[in-house]
């Protein structure tokens, strides 16, 4: 017999849901496993600065060390500020607000990526793209 939360074979839609147990509850959360976007944030933060190391270590260039390390910088820091406040909307008063904050936090993420690219020749001394 299936479980209510299986999918049918068929492809065919039940025309209402069908209530999970509390014991089905649990089992199928503890089946979904927990995923934290804090994790890709520092995955993309360590293979930066592996980069910066191996352009370091490989040609020992200053300015492309330096532009390796702002790019990597410059891809970070929005991910950063995005994943914080896409965490936030956890608390936010119903769905409609947090998709809405989930819609800001990226439209602040993809205009300070674009700020960081545009100033990156007037920070980046001889900048490497």
């Amino acid at each position: 017999m299936a479980r209510p939360y299986d999918l049918e074979d068929d492809g065919a839609q039940a025309s209402e849901p069908i209530p999970l147990t509390p014991e089905q509850a649990q089992t199928l959360r503890s089946r979904i496993a927990v995923f934290s976007p804090w994790r890709v944030v520092l995955v993309q933060g360590v293979v930066g600065a592996l980069l910066v190391l191996v352009v370091w270590l490989t040609f020992g260039r200053s300015d492309w060390v330096g532009s390796v390390a702002y790019g990597g910088m410059a891809a970070w820091l929005p991910a950063a500020l995005f994943v914080r406040g896409f965490v936030r909307q956890k608390n936010a008063s119903g769905a409609g607000a947090a998709l809405t904050g989930i819609f800001v936090w990226e439209f602040v993420k993809i205009v300070l990526t674009v700020a960081l690219r545009l100033v990156a020749p007037k920070i980046v001394w001889d900048l490497n793209w």
